[in-house]
């Protein structure tokens, strides 16, 4: 009889194993996927800077954003992620690296060894994006400087430094379609809804995340914790936004000047130094879609709370002085 139930455990477990290897083979984007195709450099360079690639692909601390040495840290509840080389150099960046490469590691999520990319790499946005517009985007990277040397490698305690269990996470929060237009709304929301959503990417540091790292669905733009740790970054949607006009919006991806006379700081200065590269057009595209979010209420992020908590016994106190 025990004999039986070790077997049958064997079986489980290998049956198991099977299941796992098979559903969370990484995806690819075959070459037979992709139509002829000519560049078109100032659409890629568009791009370059709707996904502000240079934010964090550029070598820290260094004026020259072209230079996409890597190495930037962030730093997750996971680890720490250390930003790759996407320069042009064919041994420590991306210049071996094929179109059809470059596209599945930008929509799939996959490395030209075939192995999971971490979404610290903000594919769920990207694999929103037109083929065609990644396509540009790799054309453009290719005329930039090629830097030599590799970032470090990932530093990420167990069991999360284990790459193939990121196929599971894609199963749940990957889901492969791109940006469809919405025929009920104008081509310049429609415009805007994409490079938001798509190469602007914005939702991944405005919305909050669940336990697997993923955004919650219902508060997405609704705020979040800092990419740098440093307090939170806001909501964005109207319920925090509703005095602020399309022109605000767009005035302050250009400028990085809000409507209060204040300017914006952290992280979002590097995200205007890229949307201040942008055509008018298109500032007004993304100000317009985001005037249209509706008004959610976020979660509060943790030094929100400590400041709320901090308040309450501050009031006790006081009470009990009366």
């Amino acid at each position: 009889m025990l004999r039986k139930v070790i077997v049958a455990a064997v079986i489980v477990v290998i049956v198991g194993l099977g299941a796992f290897w098979v559903l969370t083979i990484p995806s690819t984007v075959s070459a037979s996927a992709l139509s002829p195709h000519t560049p078109d450099l100032t659409n890629g360079k568009e791009m370059f800077f709707a996904g502000g690639c240079a934010s964090c692909h550029a070598i820290p601390k260094q004026k020259d954003h072209t230079r996409l040495g890597g190495g930037l840290a962030l730093r997750s509840p996971f680890g720490t992620f250390y930003v790759p080389n996407i320069s042009p150099d064919m041994k420590d960046g991306i210049g071996s690296w094929t179109e059809v490469q470059f596209v599945t590691a930008v929509t799939k999520g996959t490395s030209p060894q075939g192995h999971h990319l971490y979404p610290a790499f903000p594919y769920t946005s990207y694999q929103r994006m037109r083929v065609d517009d990644v396509r540009d985007l790799f054309a453009y990277i290719k005329t930039l400087p090629p830097v030599s040397g590799r970032a470090r490698d990932h530093d990420l305690p167990f069991p999360f430094d284990i790459r193939r269990t990121i196929g599971i996470w894609k199963l749940l929060f990957l889901d492969g379609k791109p940006f469809k237009p919405d025929p009920t709304k104008s081509a310049e929301w429609n415009r805007g809804a994409y490079l938001v959503n798509g190469p602007g990417h914005c939702a991944e540091c405005h919305s909050p995340r669940n336990a697997l790292g993923a955004i919650i669905p219902d508060k997405r733009f609704t705020g979040g914790p800092s990419p740098d740790g440093q307090g939170g970054v806001p909501n964005i949607t109207q319920f925090k936004l509703k005095d602020w006009s399309i022109s605000d919006i767009a005035e302050t991806l250009k400028s990085g000047f809000t409507p209060d006379a204040d300017s914006v700081g952290g992280s979002m200065v590097e995200v205007v130094d890229n949307t201040s590269k942008l055509t008018d057009a298109d500032r007004k595209a993304m100000a317009t879609y985001i005037k249209s979010l509706p008004p959610v209420e976020g979660q509060p992020t943790p030094k929100q709370k400590q400041d709320e908590e901090n308040e309450e016994e501050n009031q006790d106190d006081e009470n009990e002085n009366k």
